[in-house]
C-alpha cells in the first residue's frame, strides 16, 4: 500500500467533520456546480459527482433538490473557492480550502484562528508545495467481479497512482488534472461511482509528542468550526 492508502486510513481514524457540516459542504458544492454548468446532472459532470457524494453521505434527497433549486435562483450568490496556507504550532504545515461568498470575512476569520492558536498565517505558496493535489474515486466492489491488477493497468493511461480495496469499496487515486478523464472512463465502462473528490496529500509528515499534538489539534478544530471551511489538510503524522 502507498501514501494514498495511509493518508486515507489516518483521516478515517481522526475525522474532523460532523454530519451537519458535511451536508453544508455538499450544499455549497451543489451551488457551485449548478452555477458553473447548469442543473442537469446528465450534462454537468461536476454536479453528477457532487450528487454521488451526497448519496454516499446519506444526505436526504429533499436537501439535494432544495440546494439545486437555490442554485438556479439568480439572487443566490455564488461561492468562490479560496485557499489558505500557514503553519500550526511546532512547524506543522496546513492547507485550508474554503468556499465563501464574502472573501473579506473569510480571510479575517481564518487569520484570527491562526493567530489565536499560536499558528502562522502564511502567504500564497508558502506551504502548498508540500502537498500533492490528487483526485479520488470510490467505486462499488460488492457483487461486482473486478480484477484490481487489470483495472490498474487500464487506468495507467490516466497516470493513476494507486488502486486498492477496503471496506468502503475500490479506491482509485490519480493526479488532480485527470479527474474528468478518469470519471469518463469509469462511466463508459459501467463501473458504479459511489463518491469522488479531491485531496491534498502531504509529501512528508511530522510526528509530535502528545502535548504538542494537542496544540495542533486545537487549531484544526477551530478551523473546522468555521462555516466557510470546506477541507483541511496538514502534515501532522496521525
Amino acid at each position: 500500500m502507498g501514501r494514498a492508502f495511509e493518508f486515507r486510513k489516518a483521516r478515517k481514524m481522526k475525522r474532523w467533520s460532523a454530519m451537519a457540516k458535511t451536508f453544508t459542504r455538499i450544499g455549497k458544492d451543489i451551488v457551485m456546480a449548478v452555477k458553473e454548468g447548469g442543473a442537469n446532472p446528465d450534462s454537468n459532470s461536476r454536479l453528477r459527482a457532487v450528487m454521488q457524494n451526497a448519496k454516499a453521505a446519506n444526505m436526504p434527497k429533499d436537501n439535494v433538490e432544495r440546494a439545486i433549486k437555490k442554485a438556479i435562483d439568480k439572487d443566490t450568490a455564488n461561492y468562490k473557492e479560496v485557499l489558505f496556507e500557514g503553519y500550526a504550532p511546532h512547524g506543522i504545515a496546513i492547507v485550508c480550502e474554503t468556499a465563501t461568498d464574502n472573501n473579506n470575512r473569510t480571510v479575517a476569520n481564518v487569520r484570527s484562528i491562526f493567530n489565536k492558536c499560536d499558528g502562522t498565517f502564511g502567504t500564497s505558496g508558502s506551504v502548498i508545495f508540500m502537498f500533492d493535489h490528487t483526485c479520488n474515486f470510490r467505486i462499488k466492489s460488492e457483487g461486482v467481479d473486478i480484477d484490481l491488477e487489470e483495472l490498474e493497468l487500464e487506468l495507467m493511461d490516466f497516470d493513476v497512482e494507486e488502486v486498492f480495496q477496503d471496506e468502503d469499496g475500490i479506491l482509485i487515486y490519480g493526479p488532480f488534472e485527470q479527474f474528468g478523464a478518469i470519471q469518463g472512463y469509469l462511466e463508459e465502462n459501467s463501473l458504479e461511482i459511489l463518491s469522488s473528490g479531491f485531496e491534498r496529500i502531504p509529501t512528508t509528515t511530522k510526528k509530535l509528542e502528545t502535548a504538542q499534538q494537542a496544540d495542533v489539534e486545537k487549531l484544526l478544530e477551530k478551523l473546522e468550526e468555521d462555516d466557510d471551511v470546506q477541507n483541511i489538510y496538514h502534515s501532522l503524522e496521525m
